[in-house]
């Protein structure tokens, strides 16, 4: 029988799909969620890479706490000065190379990608946006557009003109990149596109290509920030720095956050021709940004950064020797586990969901299954999640 709340749910709630998940979580704890009737779930997806620091942590309860009691919203961005809002930009360009130094608050991830092609094209006059195929930037009328899966573009057409895309990790396509295009768009680790690294070598020579044609590089590390794979952003691996940084998700520490990071000369160019030429009413909300800061601080303090790489490599070896799994991808705690076969991975996600993982596969790559944890899970803690996660591949799989 289906409980009242769940009825109204189904009735009242906006739908995404004809198939929601239907899980009624009752509280959240670190890595666990509780539902009402004392079903448990240990949470391998972190809300899609949001909860980097664990659920119901302390710290950010205590920073929405006290800065709820200061105020709330005061005034449209970029009016008041907003103590949360100055403090953490200041914090973000101390931590991010040059010349990544001003930050501009909105509300989320989509939010940030419109935000970033806005002032790409504003910047360098251009109209031209490429982005990557099986990219995921949101589902915003902007973000749709340079989103890489066509089957969600479709139903929405026209979309944004001049939007192409090319293929990632295909260096060859990278001459597509000319003096007609404003930005260039990548996650600089595919998400949704089933954890899909980048080849060696391949971000140094997209920057080289934009460099050469006056193109903006937009990095969307709105899955990959605050220490998900292993340093704050994945970027700093590679060693390659973008015109302009997305980020959201976990940079909210559990609140509605995102925002477009770049230099203050392209940042500049959003003041004038036209005055306010991006506005948001709640973009930075002072509550969200201290809850992103103590989340922040408690990455660095906590050596959250290390610990993702630990646990990932503790996943990866403990998973990796079953027959069923094809490949692990893996950046620190983002992780996808190929089977190859895409029912196959809905029978496992399912059936997992049902012993008490919270898990899931990707958009556009089926074959494959998440692992994202919140970054304070502890080792005792991955190895209940793969012993329940082994228990169900072998039921499935035979050899």
């Amino acid at each position: 029988m289906v409980s009242n709340l769940r009825r109204m749910f189904l009735e009242h709630v906006g739908q995404t799909s004809d198939a929601p998940m239907m899980l009624e979580v009752e509280r959240a704890e670190g890595v666990w969620l509780y539902g009402p009737d004392g079903k448990k779930w240990i949470d391998l997806i972190s809300g899609v890479s949001v909860s980097n620091i664990g659920h119901g942590n302390k710290a950010v309860i205590d920073a929405i706490c006290n800065q709820a009691q200061d105020y709330l919203h005061l005034m449209v961005y970029g009016e008041a000065i907003q103590s949360p809002q100055v403090r953490y930009a200041t914090r973000m360009a101390e931590l991010l190379p040059a010349p990544l130094e001003s930050v501009y608050f909105v509300n989320s991830g989509s939010e940030a990608v419109e935000g970033a092609l806005k002032l790409a094209k504003r910047y360098t006059g251009r109209i031209e946006l490429i982005s990557f195929k099986n990219a995921y930037h949101g589902s915003t009328h902007g973000s749709l557009s340079v989103m890489g899966g066509e089957e969600y573009r479709n139903s929405y057409r026209p979309v944004v003109p001049g939007c192409r895309q090319i293929r990632f990790n295909n260096t060859d396509d990278i001459s597509a990149i000319t003096t007609h295009t404003a930005a260039v768009i990548i996650e600089p680790i595919q998400g949704e596109g089933g954890i899909q690294l980048p080849a060696k070598g391949f971000l140094k020579a997209l920057r080289e290509k934009c460099d050469e044609t006056g193109a903006l590089l937009i990095f969307d590390e709105i899955q990959t920030g605050t220490g998900r794979t292993g340093t704050l952003y994945y970027f700093m691996q590679e060693g390659v720095i973008p015109d302009i940084l997305c980020t959201a998700k976990s940079f909210g520490g559990g609140m509605p956050l995102g925002a477009f990071i770049s230099s203050n000369e392209i940042m500049s160019t959003l003041k004038t021709n036209p005055t306010l030429g991006h506005i948001t009413t709640f973009g930075g909300h002072p509550v969200c940004c201290a809850a992103g800061m103590a989340a922040l601080e408690y990455v660095l303090a906590n050596d959250l950064m290390r610990k993702a790489e630990e646990r990932g490599a503790q996943y990866e070896k403990i998973l990796s020797g079953h027959p069923a799994i094809k490949e692990i991808r893996r950046a620190g705690l983002l992780m996808a586990v190929e089977f190859g076969d895409a029912k196959l991975t809905q029978d496992i996600v399912l059936t997992a969901i049902d012993k008490g993982l919270m898990t899931e596969w990707f958009l556009f790559h089926e074959t494959a299954m998440r692992i994202a944890p919140p970054l304070t899970i502890t080792p005792e803690e991955v190895e209940e999640s793969c012993r329940i996660l082994l228990e169900v591949i072998d039921s499935y799989y035979s050899k």
